[in-house]
C-alpha cells in the first residue's frame, strides 16, 4: 500500500451514510446514526476517517471516534472496514488519531477493548498501550468485560 494513496481527514456531515455501511458491517454492536451525528456536534470529538485512492475515487477503509479532554485522548470507537482487516489500515488510522493528539498536548490515551478482540488488543499493544483495568460486563449487547488500556505518549516515546 502506498501512503500517498492514503489521506486522513475529519468527517463531515455528507460521510455519515459510509461510515455507517462500515459501522454496521464491521462491529458486533454498531454505534446508530443518531450516536455517530452526535459526535459531529460535539466540541472534543473527532470523527478521522481513512480513506485509500482506488480506481479513481477515495474508499473508506477504516475510522475512529475519539474525544480531546484536556491533556487527555479518548478513543470511543474503531472500526476497519471487513476487506480492509490486516492490511495496515487500522494501525495507520491509530498512528495518524494519536500524533493528531499529541499535536493538542495529549500525554494520556485511554481506550476500552472487548476482552475477545484479540487483534484490535494485538493493535493496541503494538502501539504501545497498556492493560490497567478490567470493567467486567461492560458490553450490553453480551456482558463481555471491556480491558480498559493506557497509553503514556512518553512511555512509548511518541512525545
Amino acid at each position: 500500500m502506498s501512503e500517498l494513496s492514503l489521506r486522513f481527514r475529519v468527517m463531515a456531515e455528507g460521510d455519515v451514510d459510509s461510515v455507517m455501511g462500515l459501522e454496521r458491517n464491521a462491529s458486533p454492536s454498531p454505534w446508530t446514526e443518531r450516536m455517530l451525528r452526535q459526535e459531529l456536534s460535539v466540541d472534543v470529538s473527532t470523527v478521522l476517517l481513512c480513506e485509500q485512492h482506488e480506481d479513481a475515487k477515495w474508499r473508506l477503509k477504516a475510522y475512529a471516534v475519539y474525544w480531546l479532554v484536556a491533556r487527555e485522548q479518548h478513543i470511543l470507537n474503531v472500526a476497519t472496514a471487513i476487506d480492509a482487516r490486516r492490511q495496515g489500515f487500522g494501525w495507520r488510522l491509530m498512528s495518524e488519531a494519536l500524533h493528531r493528539g499529541r499535536a493538542h498536548g495529549v500525554d494520556l490515551v485511554t481506550l476500552e477493548v472487548r476482552r475477545g478482540n484479540l487483534a484490535a488488543q494485538a493493535l493496541y499493544l503494538s502501539l504501545g498501550f497498556r492493560q490497567v483495568a478490567v470493567r467486567p460486563a461492560y458490553y450490553q449487547d453480551n456482558r463481555e468485560d471491556a480491558l480498559i488500556m493506557n497509553l503514556q505518549q512518553v512511555d512509548a516515546g511518541l512525545a
